[in-house]
């Protein structure tokens, strides 16, 4: 999974709680093993939850 923070339509609304930024800076290759754990920790409530949401083009 590539996470490109220019094609997050929450951009500049949900940065601050974002788990990306938050383990990321810049924003890179996040292996989809690396999503699980994330939301795993993130249901537990020790870290933010990842807010990216890609843009649907067209």
């Amino acid at each position: 999974m590539i996470i490109d923070c220019d094609t997050c339509v929450v951009r500049d609304i949900a940065c601050q709680d974002c788990v990306v930024t938050f383990l990321l800076a810049p924003a890179e290759d996040v292996s989809e093993k690396t999503v699980e754990a994330i939301g795993l920790l993130s249901s537990r409530g020790i870290v933010p939850p990842m807010r990216f949401q890609k843009a649907v083009l067209g």
